[in-house]
């Protein structure tokens, strides 16, 4: 059975429209392209990014997931296979990433739907997901705290959100303007992202650093009240 491919172009929300063109994220480069399709890749994300995120938030078995910026689709072979989810829904603003994930995930049958949407606005209800995974796509949305937002508002009550990013100082390095084509303003580092996390409604579990290039967290929506007060308290730092 194939993936069910849903291309909203334009892109629509109950009380709310956006136009392709003003669409709030970037679109990959040729050479970006290229870098987050070839197999060294591939074994990164399979070997070190899943097995970090595993051993910090654990499992997610039988759950509703959703993978934002899904690219060619590994991420959603991950989360099924490895975090033991039995529902992956999945998205992209590039249609070019969607295609791709489609033919790759084809076998999965209904247990996997993909569409073109953007992650400052995604077409999904509220409290629809018990799990939100970011491989690295937070950092291509200029309005990135709309996207805490909105992951905040698809999770149900007591869900995790995994998100792995580069920080700002990786970013604002004049190599990386150069080749890659991402947003300059508003750049966060691992301290801003913790701040949005929990301004968005998000209480931070686990953060782990690589030196001064990369972070990892892992957040929760809180169950109750009585969890929703102690958004203030730090997060645990493995490093």
């Amino acid at each position: 059975m194939p993936v069910e491919l849903t291309l909203w172009l334009p892109y629509h929300r109950i009380g709310r429209t956006h136009r392709w063109a003003q669409a709030s994220a970037m679109i990959l480069n040729r050479f970006e392209f290229m870098l987050m399709n070839n197999p060294f890749r591939a074994a990164v994300q399979r070997h070190v990014e899943a097995r970090r995120f595993l051993r910090m938030g654990g499992p997610q078995r039988g759950a509703a997931a959703l993978e934002i910026g899904c690219g060619r689709g590994l991420g959603v072979e991950l989360i099924l296979d490895v975090f033991g989810a039995t529902q992956v829904d999945a998205f992209d603003l590039d249609p070019r990433m969607v295609a791709l994930a489609q033919r790759r995930l084809s076998c999965r049958g209904p247990c996997v739907r993909l569409w073109v949407g953007d992650a400052a606005a995604i077409n999904a209800p509220d409290a629809a997901y018990d799990a939100v995974f970011d491989f690295g796509i937070i950092h291509h949305v200029p309005n990135w705290r709309d996207a805490l937002v909105e992951v905040s508002r698809v999770l149900r009550p007591g869900g995790l959100l995994y998100a792995e990013e580069p920080l700002a100082g990786v970013l604002n390095h004049p190599l990386m303007h150069r080749v890659f084509a991402h947003p300059v303003r508003d750049r966060f580092d691992a301290a801003d992202f913790r701040d949005a996390l929990r301004a968005a409604g998000l209480v931070p579990l686990q953060e782990e650093h690589l030196w001064h290039t990369m972070f990892w967290f892992v957040a929760a929506k809180p169950a109750t009240a009585q969890t929703a007060a102690r958004n203030s308290a730090p997060a645990r730092d493995s490093r």
